[in-house]
């Protein structure tokens, strides 16, 4: 769905305060997986999701989405852009309609929706992340932020794209708001079969949810594979100033096959003390 071949990117190329973001990334991301993007602050995660739906072009190297390469003078970049749709970290840096039915018809009314058609679509979305009508007339700018995130998704989810990148999209959030935000963009993948592309600090959150996770570093790939793979390397996570999970830390030192969230730990120790007692 989505290639990076040694693509890079360099804030204010050529001038005195140049500095690079990304520098050969290669890696892929095939339809209908959940991939999870870690990283400290300026590892380059955020550029390489801009890169993904070409809100930036590479000065290096190539991406390529659903078979067209971004830099190519044929490619047609709003259609990029519609296929694969982004999430912001925080809500309100792209909410601007005055209400929440305006805010999330804003994208299907540019692909050309109009009438029944349009109304379906919005209504669709709204269903899909529990957005209840009586919002509709609302100011999204009067929600909460769980609220507001679940309306910037809608917002997306309208235009029907092949891939959807969220960019930290529980941060802030307290734990239950949480919870059903990641339950929600599960349910998503399951029932629309679409690519789900998540950035987070939390390794609890990306452990618990992603198929794959790429671990960056300094603007490079470090890591790239499951997450009992990626979270093998614990030593160079911590050095690379990412933690894994508690709970994976202390199944390590257990010595019993590492797990990545608490649910999977009961089940690994309560199958050992069976063990144990039989």
């Amino acid at each position: 769905m989505i290639e990076l071949n040694r693509a890079g990117y360099v804030y204010k190329e050529g001038g005195p305060f140049e500095r690079n973001a990304l520098e050969e990334a290669t890696m892929q991301i095939n339809k209908g997986e959940f991939v999870g993007i870690i990283g400290h602050t300026g590892s380059g995660k955020s550029t390489m999701i801009q890169l993904m739906n070409a809100l930036l072009l590479p000065t290096s190297g190539t991406v390529t989405v659903d078979g067209q390469v971004t830099t190519d003078k044929s490619t047609k970049l709003r259609d990029i852009r519609f296929k694969v749709g982004m999430v912001f970290q925080y809500p309100e840096h792209q909410i601007f309609e005055e209400t929440v039915r305006a805010e999330i018809s804003f994208g299907p009314r540019n692909q050309g929706l109009s009438g029944q058609e349009l109304e379906d679509r919005v209504n669709q979305a709204m269903e899909m992340v529990h957005i209840p009508q009586k919002w509709s007339e609302l100011s999204p700018f009067e929600l909460s932020g769980g609220q507001k995130r679940r309306v910037a998704i809608a917002s997306i989810l309208a235009i029907r794209p092949q891939v959807l990148i969220l960019d930290e999209p529980t941060a802030g959030l307290d734990p239950a708001s949480r919870d059903k935000l990641l339950k929600e963009v599960r349910n998503m993948r399951d029932n629309l079969g679409i690519t789900v592309v998540f950035i987070t600090h939390s390794m609890e959150d990306i452990a618990d949810i992603a198929d794959r996770i790429i671990a960056m570093d300094k603007g490079r790939v470090k890591f790239d594979g499951t997450p009992q793979e990626v979270f093998s390397h614990m030593e160079e996570l911590d050095k690379m100033g990412l933690s894994v999970p508690e709970v994976t830390r202390l199944t390590a030192r257990l010595g019993l096959p590492l797990c990545f969230t608490v649910k999977q730990a009961k089940a690994v120790i309560n199958k050992e003390l069976e063990k144990h007692n039989a």
